[in-house]
């Protein structure tokens, strides 16, 4: 029965998922408020780092910075990483698309509802991030790290 058992394990597993670090802020309060006239200009930074943990236990950590400004001015500062544990049984060639594409995707959810939390928490009208395309940022990832294969 366990080698039954062990042959049916599915392909991933989350072990769990946590916000590692967060952090708001509004550095020009309180008044920023009124000096606001319009949309700040908010770009988005996405990042995703793996650490493995066990043999086939890896740590996700999706980074997301958000840097809101209205011209040269601050508007607010957040940065989260947001943490998962995740057991992976697949073969070794589609160990790295599944920790980078489908583990974020399982994560965003759960990280844009604190995000928009936060930002409705600050003051300001809750930040609803859009899907993000793991799968295009993975692509992008390997195509900038081509012809680094192999260096550390």
């Amino acid at each position: 029965m366990t080698d039954t058992a062990s042959q049916e394990l599915p392909p991933l597993i989350v072990n769990g998922q946590y916000v590692k670090d967060l952090s708001f802020e509004v550095p020009g309060a309180p008044t920023i408020y009124q000096e606001m006239t319009g949309s700040p200009d908010i770009p988005i930074h996405v990042d995703i780092v793996v650490n493995p943990i066990q043999d086939n236990i890896y740590e996700v950590v999706l980074n997301l910075k958000v840097h809101a400004q209205m011209g040269e001015k601050p508007v607010f500062l957040l940065e989260l990483s947001y943490g998962g544990v995740f057991t992976v049984n697949v073969p070794q060639e589609q160990v790295q698309p599944l920790l980078l594409v489908e583990c974020p995707r399982l994560m965003f959810p759960f990280a844009r509802v604190l995000i928009a939390d936060m930002t409705r928490d600050g003051g300001f009208p809750p930040l609803m991030l859009q899907p993000i395309d793991f799968f295009q940022l993975y692509r992008s990832r390997m195509a900038q790290s081509e012809g680094v294969v192999g260096h550390a």
